[in-house]
């Protein structure tokens, strides 16, 4: 491992271990020990089953939960209900949201690259299971760059950027690209907190390293077949990764100076919602 890498590696180590109380801590409405399933009961803080907790405690998290990840969340659940009141016989996500390449480049619909990922697949259970993955790990991950926002937002065009491109030249249909998100947030954040002790749905405890094979292990049970696009959300995840550590990639100066830029109304909005994130990470 190069000497750049391994400064990194060490810095992010310290920055899980001070961030750690704030992410997890049972108080800010996260996951007490990042458990990512509970039995409901009180005392171990898990806001699925426990029906006196579960609106409370999902409120609690929602209000904690950072802008850009708030955002999203938002919009994924519009888009899936818009879908679910349009197409009544099978609740399916808007066509004109879906990515397709014919009707953006000559049809003058640029969104559909954009709103593709918010795509987490129909109302039901697969998309609560889902959509809560991408809510813990993109908000804990906003979270941990708190200080600077901007490497959060390149994070995510990465991936968004890297799907995009490696599903059209792979003839992929890119359906679902909200849950396949998720798996590139897994790896990252993995990476993040290498070594943490990680409670897989009160069954077993496991290394944080190894929860993205979990979830790919996962798929391909329930599926029966290769999860060739869990795969491709892990690649997508290392290649970032290294590119990070090894410097390759930076955030572009005009963003940084935009972020910073005390005069814009825009960016000094922003500002303000991370400064309260901030606040949460100084008091501890």
């Amino acid at each position: 491992m190069a000497a750049g890498e391994e400064e990194y590696d060490e810095q992010m180590d310290d920055d899980a271990d001070e961030d750690e109380d704030v992410i997890f801590d049972e108080d800010d409405g996260m996951m007490n020990d990042f458990s990512l399933m509970g039995d409901g009961s009180e005392d171990d803080g898990s806001m699925y089953f426990d029906e006196s907790n579960t609106i409370q405690r999902a409120l609690e998290m929602w209000k904690t939960t950072p802008p850009f990840t708030k955002a999203y969340m938002s919009a994924s659940m519009l888009a899936t209900a818009v879908g679910y009141v349009t197409n009544p016989q099978t609740h399916q996500f808007p066509e004109w949201l879906l990515l397709d390449w014919k009707p953006t480049l000559f049809g003058g619909q640029i969104w559909r690259p954009l709103t593709a990922f918010l795509n987490f697949g129909p109302f039901g259970f697969g998309y609560v299971m889902t959509a809560h993955f991408v809510w813990t790990y993109m908000s804990t991950l906003e979270k941990l760059h708190h200080d600077k926002p901007y490497d959060f937002w390149v994070m995510i065009l990465f991936g968004a950027v890297s799907m995009v491109c490696g599903y059209s030249l792979l003839g992929i249909s890119p359906r679902f690209l909200g849950h396949n998100l998720s798996t590139f947030l897994v790896y990252i954040w993995s990476r993040y907190h290498e070594g943490m002790e990680v409670n897989v749905m009160e069954l077993f405890n496991a290394r944080a390293e190894t929860l993205p094979w979990f979830f790919f292990a996962q798929t391909a049970l329930l599926e029966g077949e290769l999860p060739l696009l869990d795969m491709l959300g892990i690649a997508f995840g290392h290649i970032y990764h290294h590119a990070k550590v090894s410097k390759m990639l930076v955030t572009p100066r005009a963003i940084v100076k935009w972020y910073n830029d005390p005069t814009h109304p825009l960016a000094t909005k922003i500002r303000a919602q991370y400064k309260e994130i901030s606040a949460d990470f100084e008091m501890q």
